[in-house]
């Protein structure tokens, strides 16, 4: 286990195979969300999308992990799940191959965000798709938001960490 306070000892892997290796994105600002195709929340795509189209230049990445373990609402594959997301929402942020972010196979990130920042009440575990953390140009988680929070919600601490 990662016992590290900061990203960028952590990798994983792209829909295609290849591996993101965390430390290439030091000195940027990093939204790790995980993502659904079928949830109710799901239209947060467009939002992340604005925002990333907005703060890109500036240093901010987004990084999506698709999961299944809420409501079997992500039961494509990680094809069928990129080309709905760039169908419908135009998604040209980073999308990662499909993991489970609760219990005994969880992605070794998520144990550390997890870790890192707990939900409400103290709680480590993820309740549900379109959680966030937002993690500074350091590396080091400075926010978890809950799945109702809309990106919008986000854009001032999104340009806090950038500044």
């Amino acid at each position: 286990m990662n016992n590290t306070n900061v990203i960028y000892s952590f990798s994983a892997l792209k829909p295609d195979g290849s591996i993101l290796d965390f430390s290439t994105l030091k000195n940027k600002v990093i939204l790790v969300v995980n993502v659904a195709s079928e949830c109710g929340f799901t239209p947060q795509y467009k939002g992340l999308q604005a925002l990333y189209q907005t703060y890109r230049d500036q240093g901010l990445e987004i990084i999506a992990f698709p999961c299944n373990q809420f409501g079997k609402q992500e039961p494509g594959s990680n094809a069928e799940i990129a080309s709905f997301c760039q169908l419908n929402y135009g998604v040209s942020f980073t999308l990662m191959s499909k993991i489970e972010v609760n219990g005994k196979n969880e992605h070794a990130l998520y144990h550390w965000l997890k870790s890192s920042k707990r939900g409400i009440l103290g709680s480590k575990r993820i309740k549900w798709n379109f959680t966030k953390f937002l993690i500074n140009r350091q590396g080091e988680v400075v926010k978890r938001y809950a799945p109702t929070t809309k990106p919008e919600q986000m854009e001032t601490d999104i340009k806090e960490a950038l500044s």
